[in-house]
């Protein structure tokens, strides 16, 4: 990353409470533009919370700019059109069909009652066909598997074709290839100059992301390219080094992986 980003998402001087209990304290932070950043750290570390301040869901001390104008300041159809959001076990009406869903993610875009156009259409048509539920589209939410549904979800987000995305476990109860269509996915959108910010617990897939933000104890530990060795010195440390990293050769790629301590 250059010495001077722009940057999509910024937090300065940010703290949560929930329930009387500190879960953020005072973080500064600064999100790169069209890249991939994705937030790590143990359990508990305020991972999720973090991501829900920094998409003006939770409650919080401080300040959140968006695209460098505060997140207060936004109306409220223009943030939604710029700012995409995937949460973490997310629920929606059981009758509700899966094309329906993917349509939700056009109501930024449309008119107060205004019905579906022709350019909603083919968006939701694109988005459904990218993960691979177009044939199902019919299909009511209360027949899906978890991981079925979990697409679904990212195919309501990915329709509102925003220029950030942040996503809060995405990959919870999708198996291994789907995982690996969410990361062909993922660096489509990067290449296209959409800034994704994702939290992750599975490793070895958010050492695939351009950046990575270590977050402990309610508080930003480091932040840096994930192949930067300082980011991989507060990795390990932030796991008490349990954890170890090996640089590997996959189909012609280095690769970092996180494996067990030995």
């Amino acid at each position: 990353m250059s010495t001077a980003p722009q940057h999509a998402l910024a937090a300065r001087q940010l703290s949560v409470t929930l329930d009387h209990r500190p879960v953020l304290q005072q973080v500064n932070l600064q999100i790169p533009s069209g890249l991939w950043t994705c937030i790590v750290g143990p359990n508990g570390a305020g991972k999720s919370t973090l991501l829900r301040a920094l998409a003006g869901l939770t409650p919080c001390e401080g300040e959140v700019l968006l695209q460098g104008r505060r997140l207060a300041q936004w109306p409220g159809r223009e943030r939604a059109q710029a700012l995409a959001w995937l949460g973490q076990n997310e629920s929606g009406t059981d009758d509700l069909t899966v094309y329906d869903l993917a349509m939700l993610g056009r109501l930024p875009h449309q008119k107060w009652l205004a019905p579906p156009n022709a350019q909603d259409r083919q968006v939701v048509e694109r988005v459904l066909r990218q993960t691979q539920l177009w044939d199902w589209r019919e299909r009511p939410l209360g027949q899906l598997s978890g991981g079925e549904r979990q697409r679904a979800l990212l195919a309501r987000a990915l329709a509102v074709e925003a220029q950030i995305v942040l996503m809060d476990e995405p990959l919870a109860s999708l198996d291994p290839p789907h995982q690996a269509d969410w990361l062909a996915e993922v660096r489509s959108l990067v290449a296209q100059g959409v800034t994704v910010v994702s939290v992750l617990h599975e490793l070895n897939v958010a050492l695939q992301a351009d950046a990575l933000v270590v977050l402990g104890h309610g508080r930003v530990l480091h932040t840096g390219p994930t192949h930067d060795p300082a980011t991989h010195v507060a990795l390990q440390a932030v796991f008490d080094h349990r954890i170890q990293l090996h640089e590997m050769t996959v189909a012609g790629e280095s690769r970092w992986v996180a494996l067990p301590q030995a």
